[in-house]
């Protein structure tokens, strides 16, 4: 007898789920302040009056010159905020590899394929855009990325109920995605490099990996570390947001005998809410304030740099993670979900062309020193993550109601236990459980019905002796 067909996008389990609902949670938080954080920079650099003083604080340097770090705020933004962002993906990451989705091959298929076809597709989008209008190359990679927390923060802002398990599907997706978004940025943005300075920074991540292993507590040593394998990161020539990752990296993400939570995933809890509250606002903040008109946004559509970006987060994004995705389950001979429809992956695939931080981040290196195409390709970066995100809105809130029915029935805890009931359906005690508690609602509602008969008796003999009373 064959074995049935594997599910994808199947339900989560019990601890991976909490994991999710967790990390989704702050990420969505994170993402409302970086929607914030955007609006502010829009208005802050497009108001006549607070133009100039948009420019002055961005371009205000600050900084040690002695070592290579007199940067302006806008430097710092990117180069050293971001750098935090990268971390909790490295630890998210790795997590994923040992723990999560990730560890499986034949689950991790899934999403990889997905991340890569995401990537792909969205850059043969722009390439072939551009080979036909004339425009640059340069720029090929920034459809590639998708932003997590701007898309959760649409998820936050519609009202969704989408199920976890594709909430699940786009957080791993976008580990992924960022995983190669990092390549990308230290294979093909990388140009002159100091080996003295990565070489030291080299030597710095092995001493951080060297105390890691041997137990060493205390953020009064690893702070300054990073510290400085990141400075040393950042005058090497590679970016210095790779620093970033390849600690996150190193941290233990497997739980040992007597440990609740593993190293990385303490240390992702106390990092990442300041990674989405603060280190990725402000760089929004400081690169989305792009100037913004009606000629500008129409031009956006005619320059091929910048409708090849456009095409690429709202096109190639999503036919390339759908065609991934359905290509993995056809030649694993996987099927989906029986709770979902290709619809739904389709949305999610949508959703995920909301590139935002990254996608900034490559467009400013992509075009370095050409600070009229660098603020034309942020505009199309903005405007295509809020097409797509439109998009996305709409084809998720026609499986709304669906949604919701999932949702709730994976909320559904009727027996108390604090565990969702689903997951207990194979447990004999919960049963018991629920036998008892229907018990206990039968022997009410027959209480109440004795209680009704007896008054309905009572009103029955009450209005035959009113009747024989009437009749003498």
């Amino acid at each position: 007898m064959s074995a049935p067909p594997r599910k994808v996008l199947g339900r989560l389990s019990l601890p991976e789920r909490t994991f999710v609902a967790d990390a989704l949670r702050t990420e969505t938080v994170g993402g409302v302040l970086l929607l914030i954080a955007a609006v502010a920079a829009l208005i802050w650099a497009n108001v006549p009056a607070l133009h100039s003083s948009y420019e002055s604080v961005s371009h205000y340097h600050l900084g040690p010159a002695a070592v290579g770090l007199d940067l302006s705020v806008e430097h710092w933004a990117a180069d050293g905020l971001l750098a935090i962002f990268f971390f909790v993906a490295g630890i998210e990451l790795k997590r994923e590899l040992v723990a999560g989705d990730l560890k499986d091959p034949k689950a991790a298929a899934l999403p990889v394929v997905a991340a890569l076809c995401g990537m792909a597709v969205p850059a043969l989008v722009y390439t072939l855009t551009n080979l036909t209008g004339g425009g640059s190359l340069a720029g090929w990679a920034v459809p590639t990325a998708t932003d997590i927390a701007f898309a959760l923060a649409v998820l936050a802002v519609i009202g969704t109920w989408l199920p976890s398990a594709l909430r699940a599907f786009l957080l791993t997706l976008a580990v992924v995605d960022d995983l190669f978004a990092i390549l990308i940025i230290a294979v093909f943005f990388t140009a002159d490099i100091d080996f003295a300075a990565l070489g030291g920074a080299a030597v710095g991540l092995a001493v951080f990996w060297f105390l890691l292993r041997k137990g060493v507590h205390g953020w009064y040593i690893y702070v300054p570390l990073a510290l400085v394998i990141w400075a040393l990161m950042y005058n090497s020539g590679v970016h210095a947001t790779i620093a970033g990752v390849a600690m996150g990296l190193m941290l233990r993400c497997n739980t040992r005998e007597g440990e609740k939570h593993s190293p990385g995933e303490h240390i992702e809890h106390l990092v990442r809410p300041l990674s989405a509250g603060l280190a990725v606002p402000l760089f929004a903040l400081f690169s989305a304030g792009v100037s913004v008109s009606g000629g500008a946004l129409g031009d956006v559509f005619t320059e091929p740099e910048t409708l090849g970006v456009v095409l690429g987060l709202v096109v190639g994004k999503a036919l390339g993670i759908f065609g991934g995705t359905w290509l993995t389950a056809r030649f694993t001979r996987a099927s989906l979900s029986d709770d979902l429809a290709w619809a739904d992956v389709f949305a999610v695939a949508t959703l995920a062309g909301i590139g935002f931080t990254v996608s900034l981040l490559i467009g400013e290196l992509a075009f370095d020193g050409d600070t009229t195409l660098t603020d034309e390709v942020k505009a199309a970066v903005l405007l295509g993550s809020l097409i797509a995100a439109t998009l996305a809105t709409v084809l998720l809130k026609l499986r709304n109601a669906e949604y919701r029915r999932l949702y709730e029935a994976e909320e559904r805890d009727e027996d108390h236990s604090g565990i969702p009931d689903i997951y207990e359906e194979d447990d004999p005690a919960y049963h018991l459980r629920m036998a008892a508690i229907h018990e206990r609602k039968a022997a009410e509602h027959r209480r109440i019905a004795e209680l009704k008969s007896a008054e309905r008796l009572a009103e029955v003999a009450g209005g035959a002796g009113e009747e024989d009373d009437r009749r003498a």
